[in-house]
């Protein structure tokens, strides 16, 4: 049986188009949503897909942010912003 490839070699610029193509199907998603409006009867089930899609991709979003190593300077005060 083959094994998963555990080892990825994604530079910084790939990792944030994969980024923004998440945001972009996000927002597509949160439009859909809006548009099927109140729950009936009848987008119940539509509805569910959507708010599960939405889910993993902002848990997925939410993996990539706590897989970052954000830099701070050691030999010197840090000041944000």
């Amino acid at each position: 049986m083959p094994n998963f490839n555990r080892t990825f070699q994604l530079s910084i610029n790939d990792v944030e188009l994969i980024e923004e193509a998440l945001r972009a199907h996000g927002r597509e998603l949160c439009r859909m949503r809006r548009a099927l409006g109140d729950e009936t009867t009848a987008d119940i089930d539509a509805i569910r897909v959507i708010e599960e899609d939405q889910r993993n991709g902002e848990d997925l979003l939410g993996r990539l942010h706590d897989q970052k190593i954000f830099y701070r300077p050691k030999s010197e005060v840090y000041v944000s912003g």
